[in-house]
């Protein structure tokens, strides 16, 4: 089948390069011409947690001819509209986009080609984009760490929907869910709290984990998403094996004690990893905030639950876009005293 992934940027690499090195075929599509041209010229250099170059399939956009069975979206979000409209002409008559992105962008997606032509997936690991066919692996490079999770958001074509799930797997563990906006949310509320306080603060995973009042914020993010997700009626799937809700959900002061020593050690694995809204941040860029922690707010809003620091990240990340501040430690005492 042709496939290709549209937004190969810093972990479209690393999945493209572990795909064509099992022996598919697969086409890295990104409009960044220095390293579209860094992968035509020296393949896909993958460093980090683990390190090889693969020869690729790289183009530009407007190098675009063929039709695809399977297109994995990895770009931004706030884009979904133009991007997934441009793409149209690329798919093939029962044609996929399986959406990798994150926060919650099936919607977006098929509002555009349909549910019936839309799959989701969440990505359970990170890298670092640098550019000129190189993109850095900052979570453990095992399969039980490089996980995925997927789920047919309408009536999919299962043919197509389980060879996502074989190219998937050539790199981590794949598993499918039936209730996958529990899984997005699973995933969700991790990102709100570590990517959001990471846009915030310019730390990374492993930095916000480790410290005292970010690791308190970070646990108060996670209980606003539980507590907005069953006021909503959404069930949290496990991540990684592991039930996020009872690990962190707590109601007493010794539960959320325990809860915090569990935090380190859960993002043991993915330390290094810094968010790529933070990244977005460093480059001028608009970051995707408003889908990420501000899905939350507006999920509250609707389930009529509070979420204070999600919406301070979500006020300070726009002023950090504004440059009326920067990311910086110091900007912890501007959410902390909310607690």
């Amino acid at each position: 089948m042709k496939a290709a992934i549209y937004g190969a940027g810093g972990m479209g690499t690393i999945l493209g390069a572990y795909i064509t090195r099992a022996g598919y075929e697969i086409d890295l599509i990104n409009r960044n011409k220095q390293h579209i041209e860094g992968l035509k010229k020296k393949g896909a250099q993958v460093v980090g947690k683990i390190e090889f170059t693969q020869p690729v399939s790289a183009l530009l956009p407007e190098e675009m001819s063929a039709k695809y069975d399977v297109i994995l979206l990895m770009t931004k979000q706030m884009d979904n509209d133009t991007v997934v409209k441009s793409l149209v002409p690329f798919l093939t008559e029962n044609g996929v986009i399986c959406t990798m992105q994150n926060g919650l962008p099936e919607l977006s997606v098929s509002e555009v080609i349909g549910k019936d032509k839309t799959i989701g997936c969440t990505m359970s690991w990170g890298a670092t984009f640098i550019g000129d066919g190189k993109a850095e692996l900052t979570s453990e490079a095992t399969r039980e760490t490089l996980t995925f999770s997927i789920g047919k958001f309408g009536n999919n074509d299962d043919e197509l929907f389980h060879y996502i799930i074989t190219l998937l797997n050539t790199m981590g563990e794949v598993k499918i869910e039936n209730n996958f906006i529990g899984a997005r949310w699973s995933k969700l509320l991790i990102n709100a709290a570590f990517s959001g306080l990471s846009v915030v603060t310019g730390a990374t995973f492993g930095e916000i984990a480790q410290n005292k009042k970010s690791r308190l914020l970070a646990l108060k993010v996670i209980k606003e998403c539980i507590d907005v997700a069953k006021g909503a009626g959404i069930v949290i799937e496990p991540l990684q094996g592991k039930d996020v809700v009872k690990l962190m959900n707590y109601n007493n002061k010794f539960k959320r004690w325990i809860s915090l020593q569990i935090l380190p050690i859960a993002m043991k694995k993915h330390k290094r990893i810094k968010s790529s809204m933070l990244r977005d941040i460093e480059r001028g860029r608009k970051c995707e905030i408003d889908a990420i922690n501000g899905v939350v707010c507006k999920y509250g809003d609707m389930a009529q639950v509070e979420t204070p620091i999600n919406d301070r990240i979500v006020e300070l990340t726009h002023q950090i876009e504004t440059k009326k501040f920067k990311p910086e430690w110091k900007n912890i005492e501007k959410l902390y005293d909310l607690l």
